[in-house]
């Protein structure tokens, strides 16, 4: 018993002398991105095309109200086999609306994969050159400051500008 306490000690010794040892800076990963021509136009093509399929997806609905609205109208006039049909036709077209938010909204939809393809290769670079700026420094951990995690940061730990200009922005 005597002994895992004195190797608990030991250990917690030189582990608290490594992470003293240990170099540190932080990057603002969204301020970078901001600053990256292809980043913002790529995020303007996503606003842009889910702003296009929202109305795709609201046209359709609004079809749907009307569909219901007639519906409602003419059905003291009809038998009972085409308010079944006309039911059947507005239930229908609900399910093309709800099919089509999935596959445009959803997870894994196409503005999710559209995002991936625009974005990735982005991201993909800006972590590339953060680990080179980390390499050439030295350092032994790059904390992103956009995670908000941070109560205090030393502004003489910023590598920011040093991604920028891995970048050649």
């Amino acid at each position: 018993m005597k002994n895992k306490k004195i190797w608990l000690i030991v250990l917690l010794m030189s582990f608290s002398t490594f992470t003293f040892a240990q170099r540190f800076a932080y990057v603002d990963s969204e301020s970078i991105l901001q600053r990256i021509p292809e980043y913002t136009a790529a995020l303007k093509q996503l606003d842009d095309l889910s702003s296009k399929w929202q109305k795709e997806v609201d046209a359709q609905y609004e079809e749907i109200e009307e569909m219901y609205q007639a519906y409602q109208e003419d059905q003291a006039n009809m038998n009972e086999q085409m308010r079944r049909r006309r039911e059947d036709m507005i239930v229908n077209k609900e399910r093309e609306a709800k099919e089509l938010q999935r596959t445009r909204f959803g997870f894994e939809g196409d503005l999710f994969k559209e995002r991936e393809r625009l974005l990735k290769p982005i991201e993909t670079r800006v972590e590339k050159a953060v680990q080179a700026i980390a390499e050439k420094e030295g350092l032994d951990i790059i904390l992103d400051k956009g995670t908000e995690t941070f109560l205090y940061s030393n502004p003489k730990l910023d590598r920011s500008e040093a991604v920028i200009k891995e970048l050649g922005y």
